[in-house]
């Protein structure tokens, strides 16, 4: 099973964590999701792409900035 980690601008604090957790790990295909707020990122585990991840985020109000190296 693959994990991809994304950058996402915008979160500053423990509500955003939990409402862009929610969001993506709501994504058929997503088996986890973890959002680290300090380095800005969240790592998805499972079959959802980028596209489908980038709507999710927005959805929680945020913004994805790419894949992080």
């Amino acid at each position: 099973m693959s994990t991809t980690t994304y950058r996402v601008n915008g979160m500053t604090c423990a509500h955003c964590v939990q409402a862009v957790t929610r969001e993506v790990s709501a994504l058929d295909g997503v088996d986890d999701a973890v959002v680290d707020l300090q380095a800005g990122t969240v790592a998805v585990t499972g079959a959802a792409s980028e596209t489908d991840v980038a709507a999710a985020v927005a959805e929680a109000g945020y913004a994805l900035a790419g894949t992080a190296s």
